[in-house]
């Protein structure tokens, strides 16, 4: 831990509880984004066939790191923008199924469009409610955040491979941003047909990337008509024949945002995911019981077996005050605090928080 601690500098300054926020950078990724562009400050465009590798090895080492094939890896700069291209390319008036203050990227875009929307509060019990809705409402796509951004609320995911099976012509649409990076996740087993990511929260790569992870057989399901020359692969011959992944690449794309995010996967992957899993859940199991014995969590949080990195504390600003003169770093949402744990947050942190918690009430 004082290892990895050691690659954040941010973290020698302050409780660091807001990766939902912003994933801060660390030393070795800085240290590959000053070589990057100080080879293109000396090289120009010679560095084009490096470019090229280097957006390939992306795609490839996102398509490994979630098992998703590389065909179907898209780059996109944020999650809101493959969204928007992705609904562009999905017949209107279909029946849409969203949850009631789900992060405004997965919501707004339906609701600006001819969607017939039918929308789901979250209570404790809401997967069973999911699946009356699907029936009854005869919902044709089921969009959802795999983590609540407000309060850290995780679906069953179990129940998502289940609702697919059950449904085979429901299509799946999730944002992954507030969980991909903080625990373990498996594409193809998971029931999800398109996953979308920004990279600058859990996944640690700054701003301006992102991907999208599309299921086989949806060349038919979704028409996008988004295209360019660099969907083509810059050859003429491929105007016709573009994969359904290429569109969301119409124009060119950063190999400084792009590579960004393949190193910092590489970064997850020298560390394991199995061990980033296995912390990021233990301290969700700490935090909860913790918050929980102040009472300072919402009732279909507690009810909940399984939890996110993320928590919602019932307190307002006069807490968050006292939280913030203390250098723990964390933010105003909704009705409470929002404070989130990664893999470099230890028990120090962790004791940290609740002790300023309990001198503040």
């Amino acid at each position: 831990m004082d290892k990895i601690k050691k690659e954040f500098p941010l973290l020698r300054k302050c409780t660091y509880l807001n990766t939902a926020v912003f994933g801060p950078l660390y030393d070795s990724l800085i240290d590959w984004r000053q070589e990057h562009d100080l080879d293109a400050l000396l090289h120009g465009s010679e560095l084009w066939e490096q470019t090229l590798k280097t957006l390939s090895d992306t795609r490839e080492k996102i398509g490994q790191f979630f098992n998703c094939d590389r065909e179907g890896v898209a780059l996109v700069y944020n999650y809101s923008l493959g969204m928007n291209l992705l609904l562009e390319g999905l017949q209107a008036k279909r029946n849409v199924l969203l949850l009631e203050n789900d992060y405004p990227s997965v919501n707004w875009p339906f609701e600006s469009r001819e969607f017939a929307i039918t929308t789901l509060g979250i209570t404790s019990d809401f997967e069973e409610r999911i699946s009356e809705a699907v029936k009854k409402k005869h919902i044709d796509v089921f969009a959802f955040s795999i983590v609540q951004w407000l309060d850290g609320f995780l679906i069953d995911l179990e129940f998502i491979k289940k609702l697919k099976r059950d449904n085979p012509n429901l299509l799946i649409i999730a944002d992954g941003t507030q969980f991909c990076g903080a625990m373990s996740f498996d594409f193809k087993a998971s029931g999800i047909d398109v996953l979308g990511v920004s990279g600058y929260k859990w996944l640690l790569s700054g701003y301006g990337n992102g991907f999208m992870l599309f299921a086989d057989n949806l060349e038919n399901e979704i028409k996008v008509p988004t295209t360019g020359f660099n969907a083509a692969h810059g050859n003429f011959d491929n105007k016709e024949t573009m994969a359904l992944a290429k569109k969301f690449e119409p124009g060119h794309l950063s190999s400084l945002n792009f590579g960004s995010l393949k190193f910092s996967l590489d970064f997850l992957d020298s560390i394991g995911m199995e061990q980033i899993t296995q912390h990021n859940q233990n301290m969700s199991k700490k935090l909860k019981e913790a918050l929980n014995g102040m009472g300072l969590l919402q009732k279909h949080i507690v009810d909940r077996e399984a939890h996110s990195t993320i928590f919602n504390i019932k307190a307002g600003q006069k807490v968050f005050k006292t939280l913030s003169d203390n250098d723990i770093l964390c933010a105003m949402r909704g009705d409470g605090i929002r404070v989130s744990f990664n893999f470099y947050n230890g028990m120090d942190d962790f004791e940290h928080l609740i002790k300023v918690l309990k001198t503040s009430y």
